[in-house]
């Protein structure tokens, strides 16, 4: 194969692959001083001169001349005078011999195999490449298109058609693609598998949401309002705890936007996910009262080692505090990174009858719906009825009637 032949497909190649030309002549430098330490044992004695523009490729090879009866003769860097004289009859001893070396010297396998060891080396090099390029965008916001979808995750392309991963622990439960749908997401970590890059996203991770309210809040993007914190359930909840260092500007405000318009947005892009945006404070029982939010709470008691903190609710702001299923008592506690138990009120709610509603977080809907059907819609209408009563008059079985009852006898006790 031809010098300019090799260099250019060569060149062509790395072009192709965006590979700029200072690292292009070193990666070509490399695999020639491969290919004559192979042949010729060392390479110190060699220059390569590599033109990747015009395609040529020079190796010169240079030795001293010594006597023929030196003991030196076969070092690597010596040659015979007579040797010499073969190339130029009026050389002379202690004179430098500097010898071309062409590419077909080396021989057509070595020579295809320095071709197939220039490509792979700009593979590996596009592989690094990317894999440095995505390191540094961990924890930024890309958009993807969907080209597959698979059970355990979804398949993207950048736009360069680098494959990116979304695995399905990384979703919103919510979430449903198909291909050729555009995806937001932030680039959670990059791995090298197999030594190959392999580029996995989130639409679950905090940073996401963080990320989502500096590109829709400009006074977040310019530094004007601090996220301290952000927890979540993706899809369902989120607090976010906001701070401003100027006074004129409110940071819940703000990062809301006039009737919502900021944040439905976000809310929207999350798969309608409900989030609190908080006032932070280093005042702690105020942030704990405000992470519990909308509930409302009475006091407070936070244990000496400040890992946790008793709160205490009237009856009817509990369920309101631990949220459905338990989320908004859990964000709470990951926001302020305290336990927080809640308590009823302690005090004479004899007189106070409690909604059925509010019992939400310990009885199913569909049970809170039967009673409701009969009329019954506080706790202690159901308590003045008997067992008997409540099987005749609802398609409640009788474990689940007794379930209720002591539920609702707990709240008076």
């Amino acid at each position: 194969m031809d010098n300019g032949i090799l260099i250019d497909s060569f060149a062509d190649f790395a072009r192709g692959k965006n590979i700029d030309r200072p690292t292009m002549i070193r990666i070509l430098e490399d695999v020639f001083r491969t290919m004559i330490r192979k042949k010729y044992k060392v390479d110190d004695n060699f220059d390569i001169i590599i033109n990747t523009d015009s395609g040529d490729l020079e190796i010169w090879r240079f030795r001293e001349i010594v006597d023929d009866n030196s003991e030196d003769i076969w070092d690597h860097d010596k040659i015979s005078l007579s040797e010499a004289r073969k190339i130029e009859p009026d050389f002379e001893i202690g004179e430098e011999v500097s010898e071309e070396i062409k590419l077909i010297d080396f021989g057509r396998r070595a020579v295809m195999t320095a071709r197939q060891t220039l490509i792979q080396k700009i593979k590996d090099l596009e592989k690094d490449i990317l894999f440095d390029k995505y390191k540094e965008l961990v924890g930024e916001i890309i958009v993807g298109e969907v080209y597959q979808t698979l059970s355990r995750e979804i398949l993207l392309i950048d736009g360069e058609g680098n494959e990116l991963h979304l695995p399905k622990n990384e979703q919103i439960s919510k979430d449903r693609y198909r291909k050729g749908d555009s995806v937001r997401a932030i680039v959670h970590r990059v791995e090298m598998v197999n030594g190959n890059p392999k580029i996995i996203l989130s639409r679950t991770s905090p940073t996401f949401l963080e990320r989502l309210f500096e590109s829709e809040v400009p006074e977040v993007y310019d530094g004007l309002i601090t996220i301290k914190n952000v927890v979540r359930e993706p899809g369902e909840r989120a607090k976010v705890a906001v701070e401003s260092y100027d006074d004129r500007i409110d940071p819940v405000g703000a990062c809301v936007g006039m009737k919502g318009s900021r944040i439905h947005s976000i809310v929207r892009e999350l798969q309608n996910e409900n989030i609190d945006v908080i006032n932070f404070t280093d005042n702690l029982e105020l942030y704990i009262a405000r992470a519990l939010s909308p509930a409302k709470i009475q006091s407070m008691k936070i244990s000496e080692e400040k890992d946790r903190v008793s709160v205490y609710l009237k009856p009817d702001q509990v369920s309101l505090a631990i949220g459905k299923g338990g989320q908004n008592i859990k964000l709470a506690s990951r926001l302020v990174g305290l336990e927080i138990d809640v308590f009823r009120e302690l005090g004479d709610f004899e007189d106070e009858d409690v909604d059925i509603d509010e019992f939400a977080d310990e009885i199913e809907d569909w049970i809170i719906d039967e009673l409701k059907r009969i009329g019954l819609d506080t706790a202690k209408s159901v308590l003045t009825l008997t067992m008997e009563e409540l099987v005749r008059r609802t398609d409640l079985e009788e474990e689940t009637i007794k379930d209720v009852l002591k539920i609702f006898k707990q709240e008076f006790e």
